[in-house]
């Protein structure tokens, strides 16, 4: 790319000490590596043994992911995997749906600690920032505990980081891949420099208020220099210079992805104890172009309407108010580092975490909008007339945690256990200048002919935003366990304490043409990727071109603050009896408050203030709740091969931090504009799970589940449609309710073909959402399924390991049930999210004792990515296969 991005020059040192290590300086001798090799190449029903065991013997209904089966599936970070588990599926790449759930039923851990997020939408972690290098396994608990937080819906994802090695290891890891989407690709000069300091102290001497009599008004201007009109105009217009413009596009060949990981760590002796450390690094870039459609379908549908727009007579029988058809290529370059120390004395542990994120995305959107049936009409088939748009979203999240944990065992208090965390971590996302411009083409003959700006204001938008989130989150749990004759008995006790403060600050200029007629600025039609750098200082000082902030006047809101406190202890109690009974239950206080503020750049007069931090508007954002939360699990163990488990808890579903904020926001999970909602409130829910699980030999298993969800109050969202796209905004429902089985297997075929096994899960449910009439305003549907529920969620492996251990694959296979994006209104139908067949191929060879070489292909069927309404396409996105070919050596 052709922009020197924060992560670049960092990406090319860390580059470059990977691929310059010295092989010879971290040769180990000959046993050590035969014995690396075979674990290596080991089988994944044997690797898989720990975490089945892991499962089998907790108390609460959980599944767990292990490295080696991140490792089978070939996914690269936390979301890719977790979708591997039974009723999870992934949405945007990002988050994570539970039992057909939407993201606000799941949260997200690192090692039992809460940390921030850096998505701009919504307060739960995208867990793609988390990669598959630094995690040991995932725990997805989907019956709630006491000692976990209360705000449990789906289930409740705990991350678990890698550990110190026990003796020395070092690797280094080097990746290439493509998509067959991609041939060509957008670039630009990316701009980072953020707001100009002139632009900035602008804001405030002009109230926000950029017009020509304005700055007239409040400057004292020299006659000599010419009129005063004259003068605001130069002032004006040197303030529009100060703006980035030059977002001229060009198109290249792709190149390759690439990406490149090394890790190191060892263990000695020292005091008496084990020192260790282990620090990984990793960094990886790559591009992808899609072509994406987004549409808004007509009130007055008609089935047989046309979808497309060739034709005259098409465009007159359109599905569509406006439809919009776009080219977009993505860059995205990642970093991450991970250091762990941790030092064991006797029966006591303590360990250091540090892990940096480091995530950029640069966005380049080229679409062209036509308007067959909107509030104006305009089409190529019929008028020669089409809106273009040129898009560039820079996105720079980082996510950077300090955590501290010690685990302890006092034998001379009858082996009582207590363990303990403290994390600090800040998580920022920074937009140095996304723009939007906005061209009106001319066609002869379906070929651009010429193009124009429109005498409108708002001809081009250039947005700086910058979002921090911060987190203290320290905790600790003891625990005592004794035995009087068939009983074993544990007692556990903790607390909890999270803290956290977010900051979201927005400045939005536009760029007008004054002049209330056309202007023509490309008069040939050719070259039109340039077009968006024809903010020229000339183009300026020859025409009625002007910037203006762009932001609602006080008291609106496009800023927020927010801040968010729990305070949580619990108790609980597990019991066995016999060996084969086992009660496990207790209590979970919490006190949760929260506040979010709308806020504004544009507050000058003491009236402004007292409206924005007024007593009624700060506390029609805040959250106050102290309550009570059962949990009671009960477990038959019959034997070794199987158990029964049932259980029952109370938990509760709160609103994101900036849905509760009544600010207009763009939601990137569904392309729509958003608004919040004050007057959200909590959703309580009550939680039934019954489980069977079978143990077999060799890591073979067998569970089948039942779960069923009441939910008070869920929280649900519903579309706001316009001519030319669509809005969304939160409401309360009044009930819901979620029924549900899920099966789940791993089992060996050897006896059908040497070597295979197979695995995966199947989820069924259901779910209903009943909104009173009253309240429903003009919702097509009162009474529908959930927002974001899928009614099925299918997983499925075939996997092969060859017998001398050199050759290994699998055959990966992924779908979701269709699920409502957001409800329609005003008799149009719900918009649903069309189910998407993930079919992924992983071969992984060991050609020596320290190699491996892995490769990938990701969506095999080549499927798209779809949105519908009465059955017509109205979002689309294109995904392509992926190809990713990758070689590790062990030292």
């Amino acid at each position: 790319m052709k922009s020197q991005h924060k992560l670049h020059k960092l990406s090319l040192a860390v580059v470059a000490g990977i691929l310059g290590t010295s092989a010879p300086t971290f040769a180990q001798e000959d046993d050590q590596v035969i014995e690396e090799v075979v674990a290596t190449g080991s089988r994944l029903q044997g690797s898989a043994m720990a975490v089945i065991e892991e499962r089998k013997n907790q108390a609460f209904v959980a599944d767990i992911l292990g490295a080696e089966q991140i490792s089978r599936t070939g996914d690269s970070d936390a979301a890719s995997a977790l979708r591997r588990v039974t009723g999870l599926t992934l949405v945007d790449g990002k988050f994570i749906y539970v039992r057909g759930l939407g993201q606000r039923y799941s949260s997200a851990r690192l090692n039992g600690a809460n940390i921030p997020s850096p998505d701009l939408s919504r307060n739960v972690v995208p867990l793609d920032i988390f990669p598959a290098t630094i995690i040991e396994s995932m725990s997805v608990q989907k019956a709630f505990s006491p000692n976990m937080p209360a705000a449990f819906g789906g289930g409740s994802i705990d991350i678990r980081t890698k550990s110190v090695p026990s003796e020395f290891v070092v690797g280094v890891e080097v990746s290439a891949g493509m998509d067959t989407a991609t041939s060509d690709v957008f670039d630009y000069n990316t701009n980072t420099s953020g707001i100009g300091s002139n632009l900035a102290a602008a804001i405030g001497n002009y109230r926000g208020d950029f017009s020509i009599e304005n700055i007239a008004r409040l400057n004292t201007f020299d006659p000599a220099n010419g009129s005063v009109a004259s003068q605001a105009i130069t002032l004006n217009q040197a303030l529009l210079s100060e703006l980035p413009r030059d977002f001229g596009i060009t198109e290249d060949s792709a190149s390759p992805n690439f990406g490149a990981k090394f890790n190191i760590g060892n263990s000695f002796d020292f005091m008496d104890g084990t020192l260790g450390a282990l620090y990984s690094v990793a960094y990886d870039q790559s591009a992808k172009t899609s072509e994406k459609r987004t549409a808004v379908i007509t009130q007055e549908f008609n089935p047989d309407c046309s979808t497309t727009l060739n034709t005259p007579e098409e465009v007159s029988n359109s599905c569509f108010n406006t439809v919009k058809d776009s080219v977009t290529t993505v860059h995205n370059e990642r970093l991450n580092s991970y250091l762990n120390i941790g030092y064991k004395y006797d029966t006591h542990s303590v360990s250091y975490t540090n892990i940096l994120l480091q995530d950029s995305d640069d966005e380049i959107e080229v679409a062209t909008q036509q308007s067959p049936a909107g509030s104006s009409i305009f089409s190529i088939a019929t008028d020669g007339q089409a809106n273009r748009f040129h898009e560039f979203l820079y996105e720079e999240r980082e996510l950077l945690v300090h955590q501290f944990v010690g685990q302890h065992t006092f034998p001379q208090l009858d082996n009582l256990g207590v363990d303990w965390q403290y994390t600090r971590s800040e998580a920022t996302t920074d937009i140095p200048g996304s723009a939007k411009f906005s061209f009106r083409d001319r066609y002869e003959n379906g070929t651009v002919a010429s193009t124009v700006i429109t005498g409108d204001d708002n001809r081009a938008l250039i947005d700086f935003t910058e979002m921090e989130d911060y987190v203290d989150s320290y905790g600790a749990n003891a625990s005592y366990v004794f035995y009087k004759g068939d009983y074993e008995v544990e007692i556990k006790g903790g607390y909890d304490f999270t803290d956290r403060a977010r900051n979201y600050t927005t400045s939005g200029f536009s760029v007008d043409n004054a002049s209330g007629s056309a202007i023509t600025i490309n008069a040939s039609g050719t070259d039109t990727l340039s077009d968006a750098d024809y903010l020229t200082q000339s183009f300026i000082d020859s025409n009625n071109v002007f910037v203006n902030f762009n932001e609602p006047l006080a008291p609106n809101a496009d800023d927020y603050l927010a801040a968010q406190q729990i305070d949580a202890g619990y108790g609980m109690i597990d019991v066995f009896y016999a060996n084969k009974y086992r009660l496990s239950g207790g209590l979970r206080w919490e006190n949760f408050q929260q506040v979010a503020i709308g806020t504004s750049s544009l507050v000058f007069t003491q009236e402004d203030l007292d409206i924005i931090y007024g007593t009624d508007r700060i506390e029609s954002g805040i959250i106050n709740e102290d309550d009570m939360y059962p949990s009671l699990a009960f477990t038959y163990l019959g034997g070794s091969d199987y158990q029964i488990r049932a259980s029952y808890g109370e938990t509760v579903v709160r609103p994101d931090l900036r849905e509760i904020v009544p600010v207009f926001y763009f939601d990137p999970l569904t392309d729509i504009q958003t608004f919040g909602n004050s007057n959200l409130t909590s959703s309580p829910i009550t939680n039934y799970d019954l489980r069977y699980e079978y143990y077999g030999s060799a890591g073979n298993n067998f569970s089948v589940a039942a779960f069923y969800k009441d939910i008070t109050a869920p929280i649900e969202s519903k579309l706001v449609i316009g001519d030319e796209d669509y809005s969304a905004e939160f409401i309360n429902a009044d009930t819901a309710t979620v029924t549900g089985i899920e099966a789940e297997f791993l089992y060996g075929i050897e006896h059908i073909a040497e070597g295979f096994f197979t695995s995966g899960n199947v989820t069924l449910s259901d779910s209903e959402v009943e909104i009173d009439p009253a309240r429903a305003g003009n919702l097509t549907n009162t009474t529908r399924r959930m927002t974001g529920h899928s009614e099925y969620v299918v997983n499925l492996q075939l996997n092969y390991d060859s017998a001398n251990g050199e050759h290994s694959a699998s055959l990966v296979y992924n779908v979701f049930g269709e699920r409502i994006l957001a409800a329609g209104i005003v008799g149009r139908d719900d918009a649903y999210e069309q189910p998407f067949h993930s079919l992924d191929v992983v071969y992984t060879y060991y050609p020596d004792f320290n190699s491996t070489v892995k490769l990938k292909v990701s969506n095999l069927l080549g499927e798209d990515q779809e949105v519908t309404q009465s059955g017509v396409v109205v979002r689309s996105r294109e995904v392509g296969t992926g190809l990713s070919l990758s070689y590790k050596y062990d030292f």
